[in-house]
């Protein structure tokens, strides 16, 4: 009896001990399942949270997006406001909804309005979502309206482009043009026909299409478009010289003849009061052969400026201007009262910019006509942005009957920027010429469309210079 209960015993304690292990592997493979479960779990989740901040991330991003967009529509209603309607310092908090009107995110906008004599404005935009307020998307971009610059050649009146002449750039007139050069770029007019007379070469006058001529490129020309209004390029002269007192060079009548612009290399520019000059006979559409001012003789040196301190230089005399521009400014001749006083500019040699880079522009505008003088270089160069307000851009004839001289016939004329004037600009006299420029080129700057030189006018909306996302 006590051998059999003995074994009883080993028995059980063999199952017993038999049952623990499998009790403890058990435990031990729920223990690894646990783990396994809960790492699964644990990447799922993580794997979720990362999915839904990516998602919250590019829904950020589009919300910051919204927030530009808002902005440009409200300076297409509203051009001058930088405050955002408040008149107050931003940030400027918007909410953003979803389509079905349930707020899902909000945009703060900064907004860095133009500096003096600029159109450019810089908006920042930082977009985030209600779910996951710390996932922040910004975006910042530069606006800035159009110039009248963007126009290689812009005059209400009609033009004739002639043969040895080129325009790499948009040429417009409210008129008509007579086109027999080279075009690389649209040339339009605001009218389907005009009437072409003398100037365009028609005599008697006759009917002809907004746009004709021997040009080639004729898929290049459109007419009629819609008409510039060269009301709204009228200045506010007031207003400029306002600026040029407070934030530029500012100098009133100066008791001789005028003032003489030196631009250099170095940035500066030498202002000379005009003691004496000499007159040159030319003719001139307005008035025939007469005897021109336009030869300096004797000159007192004023001041020397850096262009960094002049963004604008306001003279209230006719000027004379060349050099080489190192920086950007605008320089303004004008007399007051502007619609009775008029102020010429002469350009007397080569006006060129340090470096066609972009990082020098010069506008030069005149209330009244802006003329090459007789004697410039065989090769004229001029790089500006001109705007003769209510003249034209012209280079007198130097004609057998009027002013003949052997300087009447220069090899070339090229002109880097725009060319802008109310009424018909004028440079070359007969088919030879027999006063003038062989070959004419005027190219657009693209640097200066958006950014112009300083006070320089523009029109339009405002157009995206720069899209940076932060």
């Amino acid at each position: 009896m006590k051998l059999h209960s003995s074994k009883l015993y080993a028995l059980r304690s063999t199952l017993y001990a038999q049952n623990g292990s499998i009790l403890i592997s058990l435990l031990i493979t729920a223990a690894i399942f646990s783990i396994v479960i809960y790492s699964l779990l644990a990447v799922i989740a993580t794997q979720f949270d990362f999915t839904f901040r990516q998602v919250a991330g590019d829904q950020a991003y589009h919300i910051a997006e919204a927030g530009i967009n808002y902005y440009r529509w409200h300076l297409f209603q509203a051009p001058t406001d930088f405050s955002d309607g408040t008149g107050g310092p931003g940030p400027y908090e918007h909410e953003y909804r979803d389509p079905q009107g349930a707020p899902i995110g909000n945009f703060s906008l900064e907004i860095t309005p133009p500096g003096e004599g600029s159109t450019i404005v810089t908006i920042k935009s930082t977009g985030r979502t209600l779910r996951y307020p710390t996932i922040q998307r910004s975006i910042t971009v530069r606006l800035g309206q159009t110039s009248y610059a963007s126009f290689a050649f812009l005059s209400n009146a009609s033009l004739w482009l002639g043969s040895g002449m080129t325009v790499n750039g948009r040429a417009h007139t409210n008129t008509g043009i007579r086109q027999d050069g080279v075009n690389t770029s649209l040339i339009t007019s605001a009218q389907e026909t005009y009437v072409c007379g003398k100037e365009t070469g028609c005599s008697p006058p006759e009917d002809k299409p907004g746009v004709w001529g021997t040009g080639v490129d004729q898929s290049l020309w459109k007419f009629p478009v819609t008409l510039i209004d060269f009301n709204a390029i009228s200045y506010d002269f007031g207003k400029l010289k306002s600026e040029a007192q407070a934030n530029g060079v500012y100098y009133g009548p100066s008791g001789y003849y005028g003032y003489n612009l030196i631009f250099k290399d170095n940035g500066t520019v030498d202002i000379y009061q005009v003691i004496s000059a000499k007159r040159e006979h030319g003719w001139a559409v307005n008035d025939g052969c007469a005897n021109r001012r336009q030869t300096i003789q004797n000159q007192t040196l004023l001041a020397t400026y850096s262009l960094s301190d002049a963004p604008v230089i306001f003279l209230e005399d006719f000027t004379w201007i060349s050099g080489t521009v190192n920086g950007r400014t605008t320089v303004v001749a004008a007399k007051f009262p502007i619609q009775t006083a008029k102020t010429d500019v002469w350009i007397t040699d080569n006006l060129k910019y340090l470096a066609k880079d972009g990082n020098h522009a010069l506008g030069l505008i005149a209330n009244n006509d802006i003329y090459f003088v007789r004697d410039v270089p065989d090769d004229f160069e001029v790089d500006a942005a001109l705007l003769a307000q209510q003249g034209a851009v012209i280079r007198h004839g130097y004609l057998s009957y009027c002013g003949d001289h052997p300087s009447a016939v220069r090899n070339s004329l090229s002109i880097y920027g725009s060319l802008i004037s109310y009424e018909k600009s004028y440079w070359n006299f007969g088919t030879e010429p027999i006063s003038g420029f062989r070959t004419r080129t005027i190219t657009f700057d693209p640097n200066i469309a958006i950014n112009p030189p300083p006070y320089y006018p523009s029109f339009g909306t405002y157009d995206l210079i720069s899209w940076t996302e932060l």
